[in-house]
């Protein structure tokens, strides 16, 4: 399949594939250090490759890997199909590595990179659309596959990856941070505890600004056929966490959505922000050209391949929803009513937790008289037949609140503990999507959509846990 294949609506709806059961990653950097003599020889780096050079893949698992983790990890490839990106995002990693490009044919300039360097670990951070093809091509090439979230976008996408792993015994771990940190940590820690008893049902409630949500309509992410819709490029954060919460698995999700606000519902619209007549009068006017790392990455690169950051978010192409809710009913018997919304004067979410014996809400904190302490949020834990208790959050330094650092350490120091079962493979990336997927394809048929119909995955009542991601120094 070429990278620059578009993905038909008759895609989304396809299933294919025979059974299986689940995945574990074996940390590459662990199978080499187990045939080096530590007395003898100094341990093996980790050989990364890396395809698709943007600011996700560039700031997130570019530059804090070589200046983190130099002792453990060496960059040996960088790949984009824009010739001008790889090279800026190899300037600003901070590696002198190989880099591989062809606008015309990226897959096989990945193809040589993976050849020509043999990366023990490959990370994928293109567009979504094409995860799959590098994910699975990464596999059938000898290394392990790290991904950003979404894993893939159509539920045809998912089966290719399980059926890859299971012929070539390699592995994928996907980068759902959004189940790390304080907070996350704290309701799980709470909800295995019994506080309140078994949960019976979820609420959660997303809300992206009329900034951070509409910078995903001037981007690819505005097109279906790119992103799978916020369902899958930003919603599977938020099913990521409601199945790691929950610990079990989805079978079936009801949803409704519309593009109500951006693209076609727009007064007025151009091709993109520095050319737009409409500047002085539109209130989502973007200045990109003041973001110098954008600035690098975009302005001066979309000479080659003609991509423009800075889009009119109400351009007519806009095919993606801007509003959505879904019921979500999960195997052990948990229901969920979720919603997105990417027009909100704030940008917050909501988490409410019902159970047997009580209920926890997720606050944001607001200092009380004579409090002194840092802004965080609060876990307000309400038990039947007694008082709440104010269970405060501390918020971590760092990106997405300190989650990232979590995450990467995780990965890429072997023997870090994972007391909250954290980590995510294969299947945990599946089911995040496998929500979104079914949702989407809810909202085109007007029925409900069962998740086991999707792929050869079955929902378990209790949520597999892959400790093998974990066994990373065996």
């Amino acid at each position: 399949m070429s990278t620059k294949q578009s993905i038909s609506r008759r895609d989304f709806l396809a299933t294919s594939g025979a059974m299986l059961a689940g995945s574990a990653f074996i940390h590459p950097l662990s199978e080499i250090q187990a045939a080096v003599a530590p007395s003898t020889r100094p341990a093996a780096k980790l050989k990364v490759a890396m395809v698709g050079t943007g600011d996700r893949g560039t700031t997130m698992w570019g530059q804090p890997l070589v200046q983190n983790y130099p002792d453990t990890i060496e960059f040996v490839g960088l790949c984009d199909p824009n010739p001008g990106r790889v090279q800026v995002a190899k300037e600003i990693i901070g590696t002198n590595c190989r880099t591989y490009s062809d606008l015309n044919n990226p897959m096989a300039a990945f193809e040589k990179m993976v050849t020509e360097t043999k990366p023990d670990l490959v990370i994928v951070t293109t567009v979504d659309a094409y995860h799959c093809d590098y994910i699975v091509r990464s596999m059938e090439l000898g290394a392990n596959a790290l991904t950003e979230k979404p894993m893939v976008i159509n539920e045809t996408q998912i089966q290719r990856v399980l059926d890859t792993e299971r012929k070539t015994g390699r592995k994928t771990r996907v980068g759902h941070n959004g189940r790390y940190g304080p907070m996350n940590s704290k309701l799980w820690e709470i909800l295995r505890s019994g506080e309140i008893g078994e949960i019976t049902s979820v609420d959660h409630n997303y809300f992206l600004d009329i900034s951070h949500g509409a910078d995903y309509f001037r981007r690819w992410h505005r097109l279906i056929e790119k992103s799978g819709s916020l369902l899958l490029h930003k919603a599977s954060h938020h099913f990521d966490r409601l199945n790691y919460l929950i610990d079990s698995d989805p079978v079936s999700v009801y949803a409704e959505g519309a593009l109500v606000h951006y693209g076609k519902n727009g007064p007025f619209r151009a091709e993109n922000c520095r050319r737009c007549p409409h500047s002085r009068d539109c209130k989502f006017y973007f200045q990109l050209e003041k973001n110098n790392l954008y600035r690098q990455l975009y302005i001066d690169c979309e000479k080659h391949d003609g991509y423009l950051r800075d889009g009119c978010v109400f351009r007519n192409d806009i095919n993606i929803f801007d509003k959505t809710a879904a019921t979500i009913k999960y195997a052990n018997g948990v229901l969920v009513a979720y919603s997105l919304t990417c027009f909100a004067p704030y940008e917050s979410s909501t988490i409410t937790v019902n159970g047997t014996k009580g209920r926890i809400e997720v606050w944001p904190h607001r200092a009380r008289p004579g409090e002194n302490r840092s802004p965080g949020s609060e876990i307000v834990l309400f038990k039947n037949f007694s008082q709440r208790e104010f269970i405060p959050v501390e918020r971590l330094s760092g990106v997405h609140g300190g989650s990232d650092d979590i995450l990467r350490d995780q990965i890429f120091k072997p023997g870090t503990p994972d007391p909250y079962k954290q980590c995510a493979g294969t299947r945990d990336g599946a089911m995040s999507c496998l929500i979104g997927i079914a949702a989407r394809n809810s909202i085109f048929s007007g029925q409900p959509v069962k998740i086991a119909d999707l792929t050869s995955l079955k929902p378990q009542a209790q949520k597999e846990y892959q400790r093998d991601i974990l066994n990373m120094n065996v």
